[in-house]
């Protein structure tokens, strides 16, 4: 069983109109270069799903974007997505904007198959004010109400670890897996990007396997793309390229979007990007982001 793909082929799998779920954490192991592979296809009219960074922002500036549901979108250390911030400004996308909570058991009840999941978070909030499709549902045994929070069914989920083989068995060794677990099991279909494909005899290790957090039978592609997750971090391996990130910030006020394409996406591959930003040595020596 060999589930490795190119990047192309990954993203060639994604359509017009189709709900797809990003992993990772602001600027915090994104898919990077899954991302730039959508941004060179003519897939549009997508809707997406992340606790968001600049995948969410740089999506939204190339007109890919019908709707987005989030519980936020930021580089942390620049608070609003500069990119997303504007298309969220001047409504060219339509949201969804949820609790960090509500979100994560939105994933849950689809990778359950369960219509919705019941919780008191957005109780009493303009959560439900402002998102008038998310019901309450009387509970039969106290009759008090909860919030429905349904579920984010997704067409197809990208992600990024540090290592997996070529039968889908993904390795996160960093702090936090976010939420990438229930991305991947929401999803129809889920494309993995990581810096490194090992040999499955990897996995034998007892020490290795316990950083496996998902079944490999979701996992239905894998693309090697060593420094995928730049500009973000993906720890142990690299840090936040802050200084990138600065220069992505300031092209929405100089230039826009098509500045920062023209400065590092114009090769129109991810090679080309990589030589772009200083090269794969640069990209590794990032240092490790402290929080």
């Amino acid at each position: 069983m060999n589930k490795v793909l190119s990047a192309e082929q990954a993203v060639g799998h994604i359509r017009d109109g189709m709900t797809v779920g990003i992993g990772g954490w602001g600027p915090r192991r994104k898919p990077m270069g899954l991302i730039r592979a959508l941004l060179r296809s003519d897939v549009r009219d997508l809707t997406i799903v992340a606790y968001g960074g600049a995948d969410v922002g740089m999506l939204c500036a190339a007109g890919k974007v019908k709707k987005v549901i989030f519980a936020f979108v930021s580089l942390d250390f620049i608070p609003l997505e500069p990119y997303f911030r504007q298309a969220r400004q001047n409504g060219s996308i339509e949201v969804m904007e949820v609790d960090e909570g509500m979100l994560l058991l939105g994933l849950r009840a689809a990778a359950w198959r369960v219509p919705y999941i019941p919780t008191a978070v957005g109780l009493g909030t303009d959560v439900l004010k402002n998102n008038p499709d998310i019901s309450l549902v009387t509970s039969p045994y106290d009759d008090k109400d909860w919030v429905a929070m349904p579920a984010l069914n997704l067409d197809v989920s990208l992600l990024h670890v540090e290592r997996a083989d070529s039968r889908g068995v993904c390795q996160v060794k960093g702090p936090d897996i976010y939420m990438d677990d229930w991305f991947a099991r929401a999803a129809k279909q889920t494309f993995v990007s990581c810096d490194e494909v090992v040999d499955t005899s990897y996995f034998s290790q007892s020490e290795e396997a316990r950083y496996v957090f998902w079944e490999r039978a979701v996992t239905t592609g894998v693309v090697e793309m060593p420094g995928g997750a730049h500009p973000t971090s993906c720890a142990p391996l690299y840090g936040v390229d802050v200084a990138h990130f600065h220069d992505y910030n300031k092209s929405a006020a100089n230039g826009g979007f098509q500045a920062y394409v023209d400065a590092y996406l114009s090769g129109k591959t991810e090679a080309s990007y990589q030589l772009a930003v200083g090269g794969i040595d640069k990209i590794m020596a990032s240092p490790q982001t402290i929080y």
